[in-house]
């Protein structure tokens, strides 16, 4: 079996992929992964032994790239998106028996339509729920085109989200599909979702409310176990003191103006801990050199989060499932579904959401200040035990079962 794996988006839609890839190929499956050209993607695949086919413009410069995404850049954006999608899945996935696809609405689009024009399997994950219609919660909306304030109704506003969806992606996506001879798609959104998609989250920190009209499976968030050492310098300064606070924003950049790192470190030495800065795509760094604070690049999490006093973040699905390691949380929601997650954080109990994107040091001392607490450690520490680590199995599993009921056996 040969199986595609697609996206396009940061880390946190690619680290999935690789749990994915590595149980399919355990399973006997020949795996590659179509992704966006950035060297921290391409050198975690190459990490596990997957091959990266590239595609589109650098996911990283893109999300810095001014100006920001609006109703009038976005179908633009989309249409150079779709056509390089076309071009590199087209090709990766001669020989395939299924293509998976997650990320940005336009590039699945884009992959859905290939896997059509080949006649081959095509299943759409996602690793959050807020795409997914449900009358149980609203959708998110786009830039630039906002819902009326006075609609409150989940299921109007999930007609809104198509309609919106198809005026950003549907010419686009139509002109690429006619030029590979295949008829236009007049509802994008549900094209991409798909008869059966899967939600891969987990089912304590995210639970699905089963909805009649759309078939969703619940496989569990997609982790593999990282056995990869810290870095020594990073042990030594885990070593020299009382475990540090960690500040990261992985894949989210900032405008010039901003200067997390100042008000984050502060906020933490107002609560007399050391700081542990992740530069990440902000390239956030130390505001003095004093030797209570370490900054950092790429490292284990699964080995570092649970060495630490609390994990101060985006609200990343990733990050947010990280919670595996019993580390209480602040979360700063900046964009799309961080204000979810930092919702389920401060809901569960295991931190605090923060009311906004720009932290103060005050607010961000406050939030500190409840979430470095015994209760909040311990319930964070319970948590962890309950939260599922085979969810790239269940996933592998099912696709491949399914795939084998459809191939007929080989007769000798």
């Amino acid at each position: 079996m040969r199986v595609l794996l697609s996206t396009y988006g940061s880390r946190g839609d690619v680290e999935p992929l690789v749990g994915l890839a590595v149980r399919l190929r355990e399973l006997g499956a020949e795996v590659r992964v179509c992704a966006p050209p950035d060297d921290d993607l391409a050198h975690r695949l190459a990490g596990v032994g997957v091959p990266l086919l590239p595609f589109g413009r650098s996911a990283r410069a893109l999300t810095a790239a001014a100006p920001q995404p609006s109703a009038a850049n976005l179908p633009r954006r989309a249409a150079e998106l779709i056509a390089s999608q076309f071009d590199a899945v087209i090709a990766a996935a001669e020989g395939c028996d299924a293509v998976v696809a997650t990320g940005m609405v336009p590039a699945v689009a884009g992959a859905r339509s290939v896997a059509e024009k080949l006649g081959i399997r095509y299943v759409h994950a996602t690793f959050q729920p807020l795409t997914l219609p449900s009358p149980h919660h609203p959708p998110l909306a786009y830039p630039g085109r906002p819902f009326p304030p006075d609609v409150t109704d989940n299921r109007v506003l999930w007609d809104l989200d198509a309609q919106s969806t198809d005026a950003l992606f549907g010419e686009a996506l139509n002109t690429n599909r006619a030029s590979i001879g295949l008829p236009p798609v007049d509802n994008v959104r549900d094209y991409v979702i798909g008869e059966q998609p899967w939600l891969a989250t987990d089912p304590i920190l995210d639970p699905w409310q089963e909805t009649p009209d759309l078939d969703v499976v619940h496989t569990g968030a997609w982790i593999l176990p990282d056995e990869r050492p810290l870095p020594d310098e990073l042990v030594a300064f885990l070593e020299a003191g009382e475990p540090p606070v960690y500040v990261g924003f992985g894949s989210m950049p900032m405008r010039a103006s901003e200067d997390i790192a100042q008000p984050a470190i502060e906020a933490v030495r107002a609560q007399g801990r050391r700081a542990l800065v992740s530069r990440g795509w902000a390239d956030l760094t130390l505001i003095d050199d004093q030797d209570d604070c370490f900054a950092v690049g790429e490292v284990n999490h699964q080995a570092l989060f649970g060495r630490v006093a609390a994990v101060v973040h985006h609200g990343g699905a990733g990050t947010t499932t990280a919670a595996r390691a019993g580390a209480p949380q602040v979360v700063v929601p900046r964009a799309a579904d961080q204000p979810y997650w930092a919702g389920r954080v401060a809901d569960l109990g295991i931190g605090t959401a923060h009311g906004g994107p720009t932290p103060t040091t005050e607010s961000l001392s406050a939030a500190l200040k409840t979430t470095l607490t015994p209760e909040t450690r311990a319930r964070a520490t319970a948590l962890a035990g309950t939260i599922r680590t085979d969810g790239a199995t269940v996933a592998a599993r099912l696709l491949l079962d399914a795939l084998t009921r459809e191939k007929p056996p080989m007769v000798a």
